[in-house]
């Protein structure tokens, strides 16, 4: 189950102390100056509307596609933006990154198109499609470390021993001033919006998004989303600053964070409105949703929003937008992302039951599985296990089912011709 306690702002308002300036000496006049200075280098995203969200949702939702960004997602924004404004030295000794996938991408992009060299170091598990889309973007790619923390000390150790610049993935002034252009988009391309849900990992896109919204709409409401397996921001609003937490495991590797950043995190704690938690099961019913009723490819940290309007429909002021920040799945990941939605679903089930082992057994099973239109995937069998009897073989059933009650017909039609089922 979702959590979804609302958090009031710090602010008396929610909006920037007075001046416009925030902790960390960021304005929306930098968010102003980063647009201007990716015009012809990051995409203005389309705006999609989503008539089964905002029927569900009961007001109009819009989904900000930065799945179709450059490089698949929103992180361009940051890394140009960040890359642009190094010195000439800087530049020079050229920069280095640590990410798993999306940031890496982003900052190989970026410092082609300005003519910096790029190291990018990626775990030694990173999906390949992102390795390659790295390497075609044109940086060196270094794979090392099973986890980000370990690629990200390799990174670190490489810039002090080179002199390289470290592109930090979310906690720099100049990254969240890029992500913050995302804001001004929704601003112009929905005047009307009243709710931007967004997802939230270290912070960089939801603090842009916030300082952007706030400064120039302070009566519009930014809503955050982490993936409940790893929530590292409800502690740190809890405390007060930003506190480390052993994040598990969750197919939202794109917000598995497991400390805030501590620049984005002053401006989140001072302007976003609340920040919720999704589980597993809201994720890939999201991503699920997303690729059959949008016609969009939107890896699970970019449904984060949408898994936040499924879980609580009715909680949100519109019209409400909701920013789909990437679309890099790797296909084997997605392929298992939407078993697991529909079976979230109730559109796919898997069960094991027990046959007498003779001949015509299975073809009984599958005739009463016609009967109650229940869609055969897959069939496994079992006749070696020692808790069998002699004559007795398990299967194993994958099928595609119409919903949960259909299921439930599944079961009542298997269990009135004296099957004993066992759902996995």
């Amino acid at each position: 189950m979702a959590d979804h306690t609302p958090r009031a702002p710090q602010g008396p308002t929610g909006s920037a102390p007075a001046g416009g300036e925030l902790p960390a000496g960021i304005t929306v006049e930098d968010v102003r100056e980063a647009h201007k200075l990716l015009s012809g280098v990051s995409r203005a995203t389309a705006m999609e509307g989503s008539r089964y969200l905002s029927g569900l949702v009961g007001t109009p939702v819009h989904l900000k596609c930065e799945n179709l960004q450059r490089t698949g997602s929103f992180k361009i924004r940051g890394a140009y933006v960040r890359i642009a404004r190094l010195s000439v030295e800087e530049r020079a000794a050229g920069v280095v990154a640590a990410s798993a996938g999306n940031h890496a991408q982003g900052v190989a992009l970026a410092a082609s198109l300005l003519g910096v060299r790029s190291t990018v170091f990626m775990p030694v598990g990173a999906p390949l499609p992102k390795v390659a889309a790295t390497r075609e973007y044109g940086a060196e790619v270094r794979l090392h470390g099973q986890v980000v923390d370990e690629t990200l000390a390799a990174a670190q150790e490489y810039a002090r021993q080179t002199g390289a610049v470290f592109i930090h993935p979310f906690d720099h002034r100049d990254i969240i001033a890029g992500q913050g252009t995302v804001g001004l988009e929704i601003l112009e391309q929905c005047p009307e919006v009243r709710t931007v849900v967004v997802g939230v990992g270290g912070g960089g896109l939801a603090a842009g998004i916030a300082l952007a919204v706030k400064a120039l709409r302070p009566d519009v409401k930014v809503i955050g989303v982490q993936a409940a397996a790893a929530a590292c921001y409800p502690p740190s609003l809890a405390a007060g600053r930003p506190v480390a937490i052993e994040p598990l495991t969750t197919m939202a590797d794109g917000i598995k964070v497991g400390r805030p950043g501590d620049v984005p995190f002053g401006i989140v704690n001072a302007l976003v409105d609340e920040v919720r938690t999704v589980s597993e099961d809201e994720l890939s019913s999201a991503l699920l949703l997303c690729l059959e009723r949008a016609k969009l490819v939107v890896e699970p940290a970019g449904a984060s929003p949408v898994a936040a309007l499924l879980s609580a429909p009715r909680s949100f002021e519109g019209p409400v937008v909701a920013v789909l920040s990437g679309g890099n799945v790797d296909p084997l990941l997605m392929q298992r992302i939407l078993r697991h939605g529909m079976a979230a679903a109730g559109r796919y089930l898997s069960l094991r039951l027990r046959l007498t082992d003779r001949p015509g057994a299975l073809a009984n099973l599958l005739g009463i599985l016609s009967v109650v239109d229940a869609n055969v995937l897959d069939v496994g069998h079992v006749r070696t296990d020692p808790r069998l009897g002699l004559t007795e073989v398990e299967v194993e059933l994958h099928l595609e089912t119409k919903g949960p009650v259909h299921c439930a017909e599944v079961r009542e039609a298997l269990c009135a011709a004296g099957y004993d089922v066992v759902a996995d």
